[in-house]
């Protein structure tokens, strides 16, 4: 493809994601899929413009005064990128594939566009919508620009070492064997970071099970769990399942984890990942609707049975921003409240698994407090015989913990710990007097 044709591709993705209001990395795949001329530089330069403009889109906005998807793209490359006007021009002849030339009151814009500066808003200047400027700044405080800016950029792609299989030792030096350097994560036993882009489907650790993609701040969330072996494990809100992979390899495949979700097609490639992983204690079950104060018949056989109950909750995603930038530009207001909602629900379903001693564990992707620490703070109002543990109770005795504000629960985030964002709380079941 030439410079002009992967721009014109780029304003193409760009105009579908702002009329459709669709995730970027399903109208990017599939972009990808329908352009098998489109090698992989070229995708990667495509990629590279999509999701610059995605994740400045604030700034960009404000630099050029419009919100065309077209105008951004170019704006991405002369403001971000540093290309010259000129070098928009050659881009932008009109010829086949290649974007129409620019016109000249687009041309007189980016001629003086510039990036906001310190006098800007925060919430332009670091691409957040205005109206959750008041959570952010709550849970942020005095850090808010250092936080808001770590989730401008791009995430590291993060491993587990499945033990069930190998060990990290084991793993990093098969992987470098394969010409993939990685380093050893800061705080999660199992966690390996790739110091470049590989093909880890290709790779035989990877097909055999020895490794999993995994974030290192979804390991942690794992990791809080302490879940041993011989439990009685749910997930309650499995999902793909990752959670459960973790959670097997640390019960050494004894005891047992039941894997459940609402939606029968997200569980349904997690099988197939647990008989490559060597997992043998896991099962699946699809839930129907759930009514608070009616038997919960699709799980009333674990009613006060399960040692543990992980609740890895619905939530707005603000803590994987860096990897989904356009999805900052997609949560409203009602549609956080309808999160806080399935939040407040799933807590309650999941509580009334949790045997008396036994514990819950809630877990977001998010850095807001409103889906953080007020929904454990709802969930003790409605649950006197539950009661709150600090987070540093179930940290294993010998690793370095991350740094964290104090509080009973721990909130990750790219700034702080180099993860995804992600909010931790447990909750022991009082035993019965």
């Amino acid at each position: 493809m030439t410079p002009g044709a992967r721009l014109q591709s780029a304003i193409e993705i760009l105009g579908d994601i702002f009329l459709s209001g669709r995730p970027a990395d399903r109208v990017f795949d599939n972009w990808s899929r329908a352009s098998r001329f489109a090698g992989s530089k070229d995708r990667a330069v495509v990629s590279d413009i999509v999701f610059t403009v995605l994740r400045r889109r604030a700034e960009l906005s404000a630099a050029t005064g419009r919100e065309d998807a077209r105008l951004l793209a170019f704006a991405a490359l002369l403001l971000v990128e540093e290309k010259s006007l000129e070098a928009l021009d050659a881009m932008a002849d009109g010829s086949r594939h290649a974007p129409e030339a620019l016109s000249r009151e687009e041309r007189e814009t980016l001629a003086t566009a510039a990036l906001p500066g310190g006098e800007a808003a925060p919430w332009v200047r670091l691409n957040y919508p205005e109206w959750l400027h008041a959570e952010f700044e709550e849970a942020f405080g005095g850090d808010l620009e250092r936080e808001m800016a770590a989730l401008m950029e791009r995430a590291p792609a993060d491993l587990r070492v499945n033990t069930l299989k190998s060990s990290r030792d084991k793993a990093q030096t098969a992987l470098s064997e394969a010409d993939v350097a990685t380093e050893a994560c800061p705080w999660s036993p199992w966690g390996l970071r790739i110091s470049a882009k590989a093909n880890l489907p290709g790779l035989a650790i990877y097909k055999n099970g020895g490794i999993e993609i995994q974030d290192e701040g979804s390991q942690l969330a794992c990791l809080l769990t302490g879940v041993k072996p011989g439990e009685q494990v749910v997930d309650l809100c499995a999902g793909g399942g990752g959670k459960s992979l973790a959670l097997a390899a640390m019960m050494e495949n004894r005891g047992q984890i039941h894997a459940c979700d609402t939606d029968p097609r997200r569980l349904g490639p997690l099988m197939p990942r647990a008989q490559r992983a060597g997992v043998r204690n896991l099962q699946t079950r699809t839930l129907g609707p759930y009514v608070e104060g009616e038997p919960d018949m699709d799980l009333e056989g674990l009613r006060g049975h399960a040692d543990c109950v992980l609740v890895d909750a619905p939530c707005s995603g603000t803590g994987a921003w860096r990897r989904n930038p356009d999805a900052r530009w997609r949560l409203g207001p009602d549609t956080l409240a309808g999160y806080h909602a399935a939040q407040d629900e799933v807590l309650a379903r999941g509580a009334r698994l949790v045997k008396p001693g036994g514990r819950l564990v809630y877990v977001t992707c998010s850095l807001l407090p409103s889906e953080n620490e007020r929904r454990a703070e709802r969930f003790l109002e409605s649950h006197a015989d539950f009661a709150s543990i600090p987070w540093s109770a179930f940290w294993p005795e010998g690793l370095l913990p991350p740094p964290a504000p104090l509080g009973q629960g721990l909130r990750l985030s790219p700034a702080s710990t180099g993860t995804d964002g992600f909010f931790v709380c447990l909750f022991r079941r009082k035993k019965l007097s």
